[in-house]
């Protein structure tokens, strides 16, 4: 079997996806404790879903997340599960999100499979993220 493939109970999978959101407006706060906090509560949420994180990186304004996933989650699920378990802990945890914000995030997202350029590039794009 190809590497990188996943065997499960009745079923061989690659499933890899790239996401991205941003905040509402697309404010800038992102930033210090708001985004190391957010960055634990992704990584959380995915071992909770039996996702695998590859890469991750949070901007000031937008989020970036590459993961393996079960083909029995669907990506609309994945991302909707990261964005309002996430959306309810940071606007509990820190008030000024509710004050300067009416929900943390936009409704949209991106989201591409890889396939059409290699993994590697993909996590080289969200590790560079940082320096752009």
């Amino acid at each position: 079997m190809p590497k990188g493939y996943v065997r499960a109970e009745t079923k061989v999978h690659f499933m890899h996806y790239h996401f991205v959101w941003s905040p509402k407006y697309r404010r800038p706060v992102l930033v210090g404790k708001v985004e190391e906090r957010l960055k634990g509560l992704i990584w959380e949420k995915a071992a909770e879903m039996g996702c695998h994180i590859i890469a991750l990186e949070v901007m000031p304004d937008h989020v970036h997340l590459f993961l393996q996933a079960d083909p029995t989650i669907s990506p609309n699920k994945i991302v909707g599960m990261m964005k309002g378990y996430s959306s309810r802990v940071l606007r509990q945890e820190f008030p000024e999100l509710r004050s300067r914000l009416p929900t943390l995030w936009t409704r949209s997202y991106f989201v591409s499979t890889y396939g059409h350029v290699s993994s590697e590039t993909i996590k080289r794009y969200v590790e560079e993220q940082k320096g752009v």
